[in-house]
This record gives structure tokens, sequence and C-alpha cells, in this order.
């Protein structure tokens, strides 16, 4: 029987494949930093999950490094929340492996976000097909009890849970607690600039940071219709409204349906919205680079807090499946 978790214990991954853009921020970045003071914050650079789809080994790192100064100029506070590689934490694998002996076929054949990326033209590797296995490790590795996910998550979290229970019936005891998702409805999907689901993989990317007029070059693209500037505009399914901030959102639609302003005039107010609204985070990410040494430190010292943290677990594990005394 494992020990009960008193506080609430949060997990959350992004991958290090690219640039961060918005729709990390949104739907992932800026719920876990205001998590991070309800409970129990573990957050982690994922990756071994971005191998699957990047095998460049100093793009791999000089991206892992741009997302955890990114993130901690977002306001990631590391005295609040275990902030750590995932590649520094080796139990994962272990775990992974075990959750794969329970793991059916028929359970990863039916996640519909293998497909979608093998559809976008990702090259099929057995890593992209066991992605939710790795997934279900990171999160069961350190007891935790609530995940922040996007929708498009929602499935890989009830594998998590079907693993965690096949593994709990098939050895005897409450050996994994089984996480239960958080879904932020309202930015659970965040739209590129093609109306899809904004995703590196898709190249419909509006990056957090970057040179001024090449953020406005790139929102200066959204898809838009052509209804003429003096009509009202549609408000449904519009990738303009949907990626205001949330504080503007409201008065945004008004001037929708009032009509009179063309969508130039739209995407122009949105691009000075973004460069305002990252403005502090701009600032502080300049304060991190002038720091040598910060970032590994923060790093390190994540690290040897979740390789504490996963050694229970594992433990309980390893002495349920009889790999250990």
């Amino acid at each position: 029987m494992h020990r009960m978790i008193a506080a609430m214990r949060i997990l959350t991954g992004l991958q290090p494949s690219g640039k961060l853009h918005i729709g990390n921020y949104f739907g992932a970045m800026e719920p876990a930093i205001r998590l991070q003071s309800q409970g129990e914050a573990f957050y982690f650079i994922a990756n071994y999950h971005a191998m699957t789809s990047l095998q460049n080994g100093a793009e791999l790192r000089q991206n892992t490094r741009e997302l955890a100064i990114d993130f901690l100029a977002c306001g990631l506070d590391p005295e609040k929340a275990v902030f750590f590689r995932q590649s520094d934490v080796p139990e994962v694998n272990e775990l992974a492996w075990i959750l794969s002996t329970v793991c059916p076929m028929g359970l990863l054949e039916r996640c519909h976000s293998y497909k979608d990326k093998v559809a976008k033209g990702i090259s099929a590797n057995h890593a992209l097909f066991a992605y939710p296995v790795l997934m279900a490790a990171d999160i069961l590795l350190y007891d935790a009890n609530v995940v922040p996910v996007g929708k498009d998550q929602k499935q890989h979290l009830e594998v998590t849970r079907d693993l965690a229970v096949k593994i709990n019936e098939a050895l005897g005891g409450e050996i994994l607690t089984i996480p239960e998702p958080m879904i932020r409805e309202e930015s659970a999907i965040v739209p590129g600039i093609d109306g899809q689901k904004m995703s590196k993989s898709y190249h419909n990317t509006i990056p957090m940071f970057g040179e001024e007029k090449a953020l406005r070059k790139t929102i200066m693209k959204i898809v838009s219709d052509s209804t003429p500037v003096e009509e009202p505009k549609p408000v449904e399914n519009s990738t303009i409204l949907a990626l205001y901030p949330p504080a503007e959102h409201a008065v945004m639609i008004e001037s929708f349906r009032a009509g009179g302003f063309g969508y130039g005039h739209y995407k122009t107010q949105l691009w000075e919205a973004y460069w305002a609204y990252f403005a502090p985070m701009r600032a502080r990410r300049e304060e991190i680079l002038r720091e040598p040494g910060y970032v590994d430190e923060i790093l390190r010292r994540g690290a040897e807090k979740a390789r504490a943290a996963a050694a229970p677990v594992l433990d309980r594990v390893r002495r349920a499946t009889g790999l250990s005394e």
C-alpha cells in the first residue's frame, strides 16, 4: 500500500521540440504557473518525448535550454515547483517498461494523437506509437493526482489511468496513484494561424518571444474570411477572436458584431495586445540570460528533488513485481 498524498500533487510536462508558442503558454504554462501555489508542483521538460520527432542532438539541447529559460521567464518559481529535465530521471524509463507489460496493443491503437500525427506526415516510429506509455510513467512516477491537460491529451490521461488500474489489479494493491485530469475548457485547444490546433508539427504557431517585425508578420497571416469591412464579422469559429487574450475577448466580440473594421485592423490589434502582454516576460528573460549558470543550477536541484520523489514509487513497483526484494 502506498503512502497517502496529503496535498494536491500536480504534474505538467512540455516538449522542447521547437520554439515555444502562445498555444503552449495558454494551454499549459499559464495554468501551471497559477497552480504552483496550490499544491506540490512537478514541472518537467519532456526531452525524451521530443525525440519522437527531433533527432538532432545540438538542436534538442538548445531547445531544452530555451524552454527552461522561457518557462522561468513566464513565472515558474523554482522555490514553489520542482522543475527538471525528463532525461535527468532515468527511473521513468524503467517504469515505462513495466507499464508496457500490461498495456494492450489495442489501447495504443485507439489513440487519436498517433493517427493524427502520422496523417500529418510525421514519421511513424515505435516511440511515437508508445508515447502514451511513457507519458503514463511521467505521471505515475511522482504519485501525481492532478494533471492539467488540453482536450487533445485527455485520451492519453485515460490511458494513464487504465495502466495504473491494471498494475494495481495485477499486483494486488494500491501500488500506483490514479490521477485526475484538470481541463481548462476555455483554452484547452488554442488555434494556430490556419485555424487548426496550434502545433509546431503543423507549422502554424505564433511564437511567444522573438523579433517584433517577425511576430507581427506571422499574426497578419492568420486565415480570415471575405466579410466586407463595413459588415459585422462572424464570431463563431473565428481564429482571430479565439487568439485574443482573455481580458480583451468580450470587447472584441462586441466590435466584431458592430462591423466597420476590416480583419487587418483586428490583426494589428491582436499583435499589439500580444506584444504588450509578453513585455514583462521578455524583460525577465533578458535578466535570466545575464545570469550564467542560473538555469543549470535550477535544473540540477530540480532533478535531485524529482528523483527523491520517484525513488519510493519505483521501489513499491519493483517490490510488487518481484524485481527487487
